[in-house]
């Protein structure tokens, strides 16, 4: 089933790409100061599935079939991860809608709609698992911390925003980190659309109460996903424009990814028949 162009409405959205110079020094500048900090110990890269060249990255082993090469991410991180824009569609109070404060929001299943809607979002099982790491204490787990975390659908629409998708809010949700700094969310894996890398959004708060009450974050940024594991989804029923979306852009060309993404590129395991799996840790 092809993408429906009514659906692919954010190629027509504004990105905050295009709010002007000033936001673009503004926001390039945060993401060089953010990569110069360094914690006590080593500098942790995380490397996943990208391709050879990358920025910080090496060339991960081929995951052709159906199964996605597992790489297993650092315990620890050293480096405060890049502030990212949130895109036009965060639905966190700052462009329109907030569904931080909703009833529901707090899940670890974000294939289904919550409240008053009741869809539910089609495509491979993706398991999304982040450690929060508090860079100041040497990359120890910061338990407490919350992330909200969200991201397009198989078609490319956000929910809440895009054409078909505005009564619906799935593939958004807030989960409370544990004692390891782990959070985890059960979505599907999401679209390429055209002019972005494959990516999924995450906002970190300092708690669970501060997630819900829309208030002050530690940071904003975003996962990208491995090339591989993109190949491997997209060429599943349903992702059929992904495939031509991918070979449109590249991690080096990407306008959010392209000044550095080696704290940002998720490791991926799993095969399209059991779900993939990607990982991140994320420090803050």
């Amino acid at each position: 089933m092809s993408q429906e162009p009514t659906r692919h409405v954010i190629e027509d959205d504004p990105h905050d790409h295009d709010r002007g110079l000033a936001f673009d020094v503004s926001t390039l500048m945060n993401r060089r100061r953010a990569l110069q900090i360094f914690a006590v110990g080593g500098l942790a890269t995380l490397v996943g599935c990208g391709s050879s060249g990358s920025s910080g990255s090496t060339t991960a082993p081929s995951t052709s079939g159906t199964t996605a090469a597992s790489t297993e991410a650092p315990t620890s991180v050293a480096s405060v991860i890049p502030e990212e824009t949130g895109g036009p569609f965060p639905a966190d109070g700052s462009n329109g809608v907030n569904v931080l404060t909703e009833t529901g929001i707090v899940r670890s299943d974000i294939t289904r709609s919550f409240g008053s809607s009741s869809g539910t979002a089609e495509g491979i099982p993706l398991s999304i698992e982040m450690t929060i790491l508090d860079v100041s204490t040497g990359g120890t787990p910061l338990e407490g911390a919350a992330v909200y975390l969200w991201h397009c659908d198989r078609e490319g629409g956000y929910s809440l925003y895009s054409s078909g998708a505005t009564d619906q809010n799935y593939l958004r949700g807030v989960q409370e980190a544990g004692a390891d700094g782990k959070v985890t969310f059960r979505s599907i894996f999401p679209a390429a659309y055209s002019g972005r890398w494959p990516h999924i959004h995450f906002e970190v708060y300092p708690s669970l109460a501060e997630a819900t009450a829309a208030g002050s974050k530690l940071v904003t940024s975003q996962i990208a996903l491995p090339e591989d594991a993109c190949k491997l989804v997209y060429g599943t029923t349903g992702y059929e424009q992904s495939v031509q979306n991918l070979t449109q852009t590249s991690l080096e060309t990407d306008n959010v990814f392209s000044d550095g993404y080696s704290t940002q590129l998720g490791t991926a395991s799993g095969s399209v028949a059991e779900g993939m799996t990607v990982k991140l840790n994320v420090g803050v």
